[in-house]
Formats: C-alpha cells, sequence, structure tokens
C-alpha cells in the first residue's frame, strides 16, 4: 500500500529510486545536473509515493524565495492598475512564483523604515514609477538584487532593465490632432505627480507639437492634473473662474480627463464644442462616456507581462533586454470634435 505524502521522505524516495539522497535532493533543488534517466526514475518514485518536497527546507537550499515582489506607489488604484497587476500575475503564475505586493508608503506602514519588499523575502523586484526612491535603488543594484523597472528609467549609471511605453511620440500625435484637424490654439495640459516620468515625457511630446505647428509654449496653460479627477476638476473650475481662456484640454490621464468633463459641464462649456478634451491610457469606460473620451491606448497589461518575463529573464538566465519601449495608439472618439453630430 503507498504511504501518505506525509510520512514520506526524502530518504524513502533515494531507497526506491535506488539513488543517494544527495541525487535527490539536487534533483529536486535543480542545484546541479543529474542525468535524464536517473531524474525520470526520481520523478517516477515520488508520483508513486505521492512525495511533496517542504517548500520551506527546499528554498532554504537554494536560496531562494519562490516569490518576486511588485513595489507600487501608495496611490495607484482603479482601471490603471488592474491590467498591469493581470499581466504580471499571468507570468510569474506560468513559473510557478509567487508574487508579493506591496507600497513603500511609510504613513501607511506606520512610519517604519526600510523596504517591505526585497531580498529577505523575494527573488526579485518589479518596480513601479516612483514607489521606490533613487536612494534605494541604488542600494538595491549595489547588491545585485535583481530589478526591472516599469514606466521609469532606471538612474543615470545603472543599467536596470525598463519597460516603457511611447508617451512622447503619442501626446504628439494627439495633440497634433487637435491643432490640425480641429483648429485648437489654447490647448491645456494637466500634468501628472511631480517628478513621475510619464507625466514628463507627455509634456514633452505637448511642447514639441505646438512648436511644430507654429504655437507658442505658454506655461499659464500648463496645470496640476496629479493623474486623479478630483484635482483635475478643480484645476479647471479655478482656470475658469480666474478667466484662463482655453479651447482644449489635454489630460495627463483618463482619470483627469473624467474630472475635467465633469468641471466642463458643471461650468456650463459645451465638449467638443467649446472645449475639446482628449486623454491617455484609454481605460475600460473611456468609451461610456458622454462623450466618448478620445484618447491613447496604452499597453498595460502588455507592460505588466513584459516587466515580469524580463525580471524571470533575469532570475533564470543573469540577462534581460535593457529596454523595452512598447507602442500606444490614438483612439479617436468624440470628445475631440470627430464623430460627432453638426
Amino acid at each position: 500500500m503507498t504511504r501518505k505524502s506525509s510520512s514520506v521522505t526524502i530518504r524513502d524516495v533515494a531507497r526506491q529510486a535506488d539513488v543517494s539522497v544527495a541525487t535527490v535532493s539536487r534533483f529536486i533543488n535543480q542545484t546541479a545536473p543529474v542525468s535524464e534517466d536517473v531524474a525520470q526514475r526520481i520523478q517516477s518514485v515520488m508520483n508513486t509515493l505521492r512525495y511533496t518536497p517542504h517548500v520551506a527546507a527546499r528554498n532554504l537550499a537554494t536560496n531562494r524565495a519562490n516569490a518576486v515582489g511588485l513595489m507600487i506607489s501608495f496611490n495607484i488604484y482603479g482601471d490603471f492598475f488592474g491590467p498591469m497587476l493581470n499581466g504580471i500575475e499571468s507570468v510569474v503564475g506560468e513559473h510557478g512564483l509567487n508574487l508579493l505586493i506591496s507600497s513603500n508608503n511609510l504613513t501607511l506602514r506606520g512610519g517604519h523604515g526600510g523596504m517591505p519588499l526585497g531580498p529577505n523575502n523575494t527573488d526579485g523586484l518589479v518596480v513601479y514609477a516612483d514607489s521606490i526612491d533613487e536612494q534605494e535603488i541604488r542600494h538595491l543594484y549595489e547588491l545585485e538584487f535583481p530589478m526591472v523597472m516599469v514606466y521609469r528609467t532606471p538612474p543615470a549609471g545603472l543599467k536596470i532593465p525598463c519597460v516603457n511605453i511611447e508617451n512622447k511620440a503619442a501626446s504628439f500625435k494627439i495633440v497634433e490632432h487637435l491643432i490640425k484637424v480641429h483648429n485648437r490654439r489654447r490647448i491645456v495640459y494637466l500634468r501628472g505627480p511631480e517628478g513621475q516620468q510619464d507625466s514628463y515625457w507627455r509634456e514633452l511630446g505637448y511642447r514639441k507639437a505646438l512648436e511644430e505647428n507654429g504655437l507658442t509654449y505658454d506655461p499659464m496653460l500648463v496645470l496640476p492634473g496629479e493623474f486623479e479627477r478630483h484635482i483635475a476638476a478643480m484645476t479647471i473650475t479655478d482656470a475658469l473662474l480666474n478667466g484662463l481662456e482655453f479651447d482644449a484640454v489635454f489630460a495627463g490621464d483618463d482619470d483627469a480627463a473624467v474630472g475635467v468633463l465633469g468641471a466642463l459641464r458643471d461650468s456650463g462649456k459645451r465638449v467638443p464644442r467649446d472645449v475639446s478634451v482628449v486623454g491617455f491610457d484609454d481605460q475600460r469606460t473611456s468609451s461610456y462616456l458622454t462623450p466618448a473620451l478620445t484618447t491613447v491606448r496604452a499597453p498595460t497589461l502588455e507592460v505588466g507581462r513584459v516587466a515580469a518575463q524580463q525580471l524571470i529573464n533575469l532570475l533564470r538566465r543573469g540577462e534581460a533586454d535593457c529596454e523595452t519601449l512598447l507602442p500606444t495608439e490614438i483612439v479617436i472618439r468624440e470628445s475631440c470634435g470627430c464623430n460627432t453630430s453638426p
């Protein structure tokens, strides 16, 4: 009769497979190669005895946590985060690893310092945007701890793989669309959080579109949106109350665009007749807004998948692509002025 796995030991497996305990250990922990016929024999015995290696012991033997971490900003949420997380989870799960997620927010952690995720509990990290400051990144880099950055480039001098999207090119195209197709001349840009690289690149695309189409850059038209709808709404409301003249708004992301649409509606402005509005990301709800939002479709799910695969490559092969730049797509709907009835 086959014994229950709880009473089966590695010695039992070695005895029935006619190999040493050390050979079974090497096979289980993959710390050294074993011949194909021996590997098949060990696996067959393990299946027969229903032997399951002790996870904690295996991790200790291999010095691995069998988990990767995802460091996020404390204020990331909603439609943007979900697809990226799904992309990461799908790849991590395919490779039999666990995913640990944490925010590096000291307030939420009771003011305690120290990294919540790192070499003590993960084999590597996916670092989202500004979730870890430069000093911490440099420290992990000096430890040769595997990392992949998303929506951010590594600090100067550090060779850390990163995954980004075409922010500047897409922003240029959507702002140029407002200028050339809809004859907009006073275009507000609602930037994201200070120091956020996505916001910076999108502003560069905005400014380039103005310059190449003969429009003068006006710093008064660059306003805070913080990638949050309530802040974007307050900003646009204040701008209208203060008499700022504009005929279009390029919101740094779709959440901000939702706030803009609400503020313009409450102020009696008609979109797109009085003011055109465009966003960035193409969240799931963007096509259901009134009017439907013209925006940039970002491959958020693919960003997560590529980042996770690059981290797996680092862990398994010790190398990964230095930088991956994923393409974006302009999605024309009604809020810019297209596809509307006369």
